[in-house]
């Protein structure tokens, strides 16, 4: 990874979705400069053998692994609720965990998945650890989107795909409330000394979508032909979790360690605020 070594020495990083892709490679990159890495997996099993992994390649043994299925908000709640009482301190929060459904699923809570698993799962650990964030300030909180935001809108009157399903609209409009999240967030945090950035890691290889059955397992490898790396795709990631370049940047968009464009409807304040109130009803934070 090209991204400069920063001395992370003493930071608290608590990184999502860390057992594989991006996750992974962006603990190992935190846990290589000195940060105490926390990952999240979905089963005590994903945990170790992740946490090990991480611990071997990085020489680096404050590397620990808590346990939540994000479709699950009790287990949000648990898993928030465990990382308070073990660390006292949180500097980097990077909300990577995220999967696609080929068929529309509900979650334990009766919410469709993709919109369960990568927007709700985030604005709720967010906001159950925004107190954490403010004791360790200047922290950082990093969402990562993606580029297929660009074509997509809030259905509003069919989140969760009651009224005719499509995995790409879900996933597409999952992401726009990613970006539309970071941006409503970092707005509501400004002046306080916590940042939040949204970034795009471009096509990554990873293994998003093999949850889907074994046909798209045979399409998967094909499809990485075309992909970059997850360390490649990791590295706007860790470059925001990291350097003291973007300290205070907050509410921008990044790409290839740039702030680039987003769509104009990720601009729409209004609907942001929309957005914001409605997962703040389905995460029962009213």
């Amino acid at each position: 990874m090209d991204t400069k070594i920063e001395d992370l020495t003493g930071k608290v990083c608590l990184v999502t979705g860390a057992t594989s892709g991006i996750g992974e490679e962006t603990a190992l990159a935190l846990a290589r400069m000195g940060a105490k890495v926390i990952i999240t997996a979905r089963n005590d099993q994903k945990a170790r053998i992740a946490v090990e992994k991480i611990i071997r390649k990085s020489g680096n043994s404050q590397v620990e692994g808590l346990v939540a299925d994000f479709s699950v908000q009790d287990q949000i709640r648990s898993l928030a609720g465990e990382f308070i009482r073990r660390f006292d301190r949180l500097d980097t929060l990077v909300n990577n965990a995220g999967a696609f459904f080929m068929r529309r699923k509900l979650s334990a809570d009766g919410i469709e998945m993709t919109f369960a698993v990568n927007h709700l799962a985030a604005f709720l650990l967010t906001n159950l650890l925004l107190e954490s964030l403010m004791a360790s300030r200047p922290s950082r909180i990093i969402n990562v989107a993606s580029g297929s935001h660009k074509d997509a809108v809030i259905e509003f009157s069919n989140l969760g795909g009651e009224n005719g399903y499509s995995s790409m609209r879900a996933y597409g409009q999952s992401k726009l409330a990613n970006v539309m999240f970071t941006y409503e967030l970092a707005r509501r945090l400004g002046g306080s000394g916590v940042t939040a950035n949204a970034v795009h890691p471009g096509f990554v290889a990873t293994n998003m979508g093999a949850n889907n059955g074994p046909l798209v397992k045979i399409f998967l490898p094909l499809t990485r032909l075309f992909a970059v790396s997850p360390e490649e795709g990791a590295q706007t990631i860790v470059y925001l979790a990291s350097s003291p370049d973007v300290e205070r940047i907050s509410g921008e968009y990044f790409y290839k360690m740039r702030s680039v464009s987003s769509s104009p409807t990720s601009h729409d304040v209004e609907q942001a605020q929309r957005l914001w109130e409605i997962s703040a009803k389905m995460t029962d934070l009213n």
